[in-house]
């Protein structure tokens, strides 16, 4: 049976809580001591540190290394076709730390799914679910073969698309996010690709006041997903208050 490995304490233990079955776990035996939940699943087999650093490729693995089912992706057009969906979808992101850094926040910000293309951009890893805290298990991440001709096809009325972009014409503040929305970022130090950007209805800024040009991706990400969560609640009082 095919099977994908996963390390770190939280990605581990948000595992465990998620629907992939767990297969194998190792740990060391402080990290066993320290988390009771084990008990959940498989029996964890206390190894030496040395033979999980192995296992993980790293010593960033904090005791726990476990095997589980493949990563299930999601369909990126039943994302799309939510109720007043809003998804975060990234242009050629290749660093595993800021995809899981994307995937944690748009999880926390209840976004309806991350959705990456298949070439050119890293999809679920090992290192993504670590840098995800683990929120790779409970939030829908899809693979496109063109993230353009994607966003073409499911922008309408009911969902706009916005490039981020440091030269965007409208201001993130200023820009109706409590519809349904497709964000949609670059790789750091190229952004969004020409195509993709002109493919989108309209890019948005997020305003600097300080003398760096640019935010990380996966901070970028965040501010324009809570952006759009303040909207949407803001709309949602609104209309109770309204009932």
């Amino acid at each position: 049976m095919t099977r994908e490995l996963v390390y770190g304490r939280n990605a581990v233990r948000e595992l465990y809580r998620g629907p992939r079955e767990v297969l194998e776990v190792w740990a060391t035996e402080r990290a066993a001591s320290h988390s009771p939940w084990l008990e959940e699943g498989p029996r964890p087999q206390i190894k030496r540190e040395r033979l999980l650093s192995e296992a993980a490729e790293t010593r960033d693995h904090q005791g726990l290394v476990a095997w589980c089912e493949p990563f299930r992706y999601a369909d990126a057009r039943e994302l799309a076709g939510r109720d007043v969906p809003l998804l975060v979808c990234l242009d050629q992101v290749t660093d595993p730390r800021n995809l899981g850094a994307v995937i944690r926040s748009a999880e926390g910000a209840g976004a309806t799914g991350v959705v990456v293309p298949a070439h050119g951009s890293v999809r679920v890893t090992p290192a993504v679910c670590k840098a995800s805290a683990g929120a790779v298990e409970h939030l829908p991440v899809a693979v496109v073969a063109n993230l353009a001709r994607y966003l073409g096809e499911i922008k309408g009325p009911a969902l706009w698309a916005y490039a981020a972009a440091a030269d965007g014409e409208s201001l993130l503040w200023k820009t109706d996010l409590s519809s349904g929305v497709a964000l949609v970022l670059g790789a750091e130090g190229r952004g969004v690709r020409p195509l993709v950007r002109r493919t989108c209805d309209a890019s948005i800024s997020i305003p600097l006041e300080g003398d760096v040009a640019s935010l990380n991706v996966s901070v970028a990400a965040a501010v324009l997903l809570y952006e759009a969560r303040r909207q949407r609640l803001a709309v949602r009082d609104a209309t109770a208050a309204d009932a």
